[in-house]
């Protein structure tokens, strides 16, 4: 299993240092970050293969699946050709980075069977309730932000997702 560590390190929006890693698993088809924040790890699996990108939020009990789109697929690519490259630290630079921010509706009605979406999520969301992600252009002012994660790429792009319940 040909597995390489990629460590990104980016300044977020309020100038706070954070330091991410990026396991490549070429042969799978899968690109795993690991998230450091506060005193938890985020873990955000990009599964190829089948086409879905799972999120595991720290400290809480639960996975978020969604569908994986085309802009998915170029920006685990970077960090497949990064860690080809042999750029093992890649230090983004703020002003050269482009952040943007995604919605991600939770929809908390029908919890979905880990294991009809793949070893690799099933694994990673062990015991733990999964549930589908919907994408929405931002949420209606009375829903409350679940939490917000930032993920940054090999190609200065920096996306911040937020979570939020939709209404049942």
């Amino acid at each position: 299993n040909n597995r390489q560590v990629v460590q990104i390190t980016f300044h977020d929006v309020q100038g706070a240092i954070i330091s991410q890693s990026a396991v490549v698993n070429e042969e799978e088809d899968l690109v795993t970050y690991h998230i450091m924040d506060r005193n938890h790890t985020t873990v955000v699996l990009f599964d190829s293969k089948n086409g879905l990108v799972c999120y595991q939020p720290g400290g809480s009990n639960i996975c978020l699946v969604r569908k994986m789109l085309a802009v998915d697929q170029e920006n685990i690519h970077t960090v497949i050709t990064a860690q080809e490259q042999k750029f093992n630290q890649l230090l983004l630079l703020r002003n050269e980075t482009q952040f943007s921010r995604k919605y991600l509706g939770i929809l908390s009605r029908n919890k979905v069977d880990p294991l009809t979406l793949g070893q690799h999520i099933d694994s990673l969301c062990n015991q733990t309730p999964v549930y589908w992600l919907q994408e929405s252009n931002r949420p209606g002012r009375q829903r409350l932000i679940y939490f917000c994660i930032d993920i940054c790429f090999p190609n200065n792009v920096c996306v911040s997702v937020c979570f939020y319940y939709l209404p049942d």
